[in-house]
């Protein structure tokens, strides 16, 4: 099954695909959040989810996988709670890095402020001391938090996962490296985009091995797959748990493959104009433009952060 939120003529609203059939959802079924939670909680099955989206409301918008390709998805989430993210997660990366493999998950924080959706522009910092040119691309399978979690098992850890999207940790690398914290290169706002769905728990499993990719202008910058991961989706939830509570529309990234611009000689960066496609086996992609470098225009830095 998969959850989304679409744009276009008609307005904004949500809808979801479960074998072949599109549905759109009523605007009491939104925001999305409230129903995802439903959904896990107590509908039980895709099946059964289905039937309580008829019962209220849900039409037939229509049938296949060339229809649902064509439909504008805008971020499956409005409002994400925590963004929580693991660090060299991926064998590959940490061998690129010449870093010795983790005993435990290396977790840190972005906020929504950072966050944009499908075919938004990432807003590059500006090319002066204030800014940087040094911004690095990341692909990661995200996890979606579809129920409220505390100390969970790892066996039951993926029962409370809504499901998967994709997101890229775009990085300012001189910000992130002036400090032992990473913090402050991975919060600048509207760079870090994220989505074009959900992808529910009983269409993909990553344990599989889900190829990962990341594109500059065309060009593959990173090919990885999620059997390279470290810890497991399972193991980062239950891990997590044991510290905080995670609460329906948390999302935890799961780390990045190797390819990453700072592990290049020379090293590259994303410029201003380029345009990053980041893609998930079983999910799909997302493109976003990086846009032209902060002038300090007041409209614009307005337009930003509103």
């Amino acid at each position: 099954m998969r959850w989304g939120q679409i744009q276009d003529d008609k307005g904004r609203r949500a809808v979801c695909m479960h074998e072949e059939t599109i549905y759109e959802l009523p605007a009491k079924l939104s925001p999305l959040l409230q129903f995802y939670s439903r959904y896990r909680t107590n509908f039980g099955n895709p099946a059964n989810a289905v039937s309580i989206l008829r019962e209220n409301g849900a039409t037939t918008l229509g049938h296949g996988e060339k229809l649902w390709n064509t439909l504008r998805f805008i971020r499956p989430l409005d409002r994400p709670g925590k963004v929580l993210c693991a660090g060299l997660n991926y064998r590959d990366h940490a061998e690129e890095m010449g870093l010795e493999i983790p005993k435990y998950p290396t977790i840190f924080t972005k906020y929504p402020n950072a966050l944009i959706g499908p075919n938004e522009e990432i807003q590059m910092p500006s090319a002066n001391e204030t800014g940087s040119t040094k911004i690095d691309w990341e692909v990661e399978l995200c996890l979606v938090i579809g129920q409220k979690m505390r100390r969970v098992d790892e066996k039951d850890a993926l029962a409370g996962l809504l499901g998967y999207t994709i997101l890229n940790d775009v990085s300012v690398r001189d910000w992130q490296g002036r400090t032992s914290e990473w913090f402050q290169g991975k919060n600048w706002d509207s760079m870090t985009p994220f989505g074009p769905y959900i992808v529910a728990t009983d269409e993909l499993d990553p344990t599989r091995g889900l190829e990962l990719t990341c594109e500059v202008d065309g060009e593959v910058r990173q090919h990885g797959n999620t059997s390279d991961m470290i810890f497991t989706s399972a193991q980062l939830i239950s891990y997590i748990s044991q510290f905080m509570t995670l609460e329906p529309g948390d999302l935890i990234a799961t780390g990045t493959p190797a390819g990453v611009g700072l592990s290049l000689h020379p090293r590259n960066w994303l410029k201003p104009g380029q345009t990053l496609v980041t893609r998930i086996e079983g999910i799909g992609a997302i493109s976003n433009r990086c846009s032209q470098p902060y002038s300090g225009d007041n409209t614009r830095f307005i337009q930003m952060v509103g």
